[in-house]
């Protein structure tokens, strides 16, 4: 909906989500969108949002250390925050089967784009409302995969961390994404700092 309301086609809209499969990294490029469009402008911004998922591959490295080539690079490609959680609970449970992330990333890829497709169709006859609950689809989705990866109360300090810098850096005045970013880093860092102590 959102892509259509810039005139973007919908093989425009398809090829960008399937080319930049993130759905933040889409909505701020959509959000800066202008006639020319900013190609440099939005590029960075994409860039800097999906930063983030730097921590999360090295987190998946003891999965994909076997991994190579195409399969590799086509794996990281599509991870996402959803498919990351997954992930991350498969390797907890015991097992590394890169297969299983690049299976389980696959799948999300093929429903955005259904999605996609799907709400550039219709989107025009379903305009709703800023604070209709469909947006919190996405964040609901993510709490429900921390259930997952939820180990105990020493979780609790990196997950803390994130938001709170999160918080912090909006209220300092910090546009998207560097709200994100610096969460997203901070809690990775505490994390990473927690489980070599625990393996000292």
């Amino acid at each position: 909906m959102t892509a259509d309301g810039v005139g973007l086609s919908l093989a425009e809209t398809l090829l960008m989500s399937g080319l930049v499969f993130a759905g933040t990294a889409q909505l701020v490029a959509l959000q800066l969108w202008s006639d020319p469009a900013p190609i440099l402008a939005a590029s960075l911004a994409c860039l800097v949002i999906n930063l983030r998922l730097a921590p999360m591959g090295a987190a998946l490295a003891p999965m994909l250390d076997r991994t190579r080539g195409l399969r590799l690079w086509g794996t990281l490609a599509l991870l996402v925050d959803n498919a990351f959680a997954l992930a991350i609970a498969d390797m907890r449970a015991g097992r590394r089967d890169a297969g299983f992330l690049l299976g389980a990333a696959f799948g999300m890829w093929l429903n955005w784009m259904a999605m996609v497709a799907l709400g550039h169709v219709f989107g025009a006859a379903l305009r709703l409302p800023a604070g209709h609950p469909v947006f919190f689809a996405s964040s609901a989705a993510v709490l429900a995969l921390l259930v997952q990866l939820w180990r105990g109360r020493g979780d609790l300090q990196p997950w803390i961390a994130a938001g709170g810098i999160a918080l912090a850096a909006q209220g300092l005045g910090l546009g998207a994404p560097w709200p994100v970013l610096a969460g997203a880093f901070a809690g990775a860092a505490l994390g990473a700092w927690q489980d070599r102590r625990r393996r000292a």
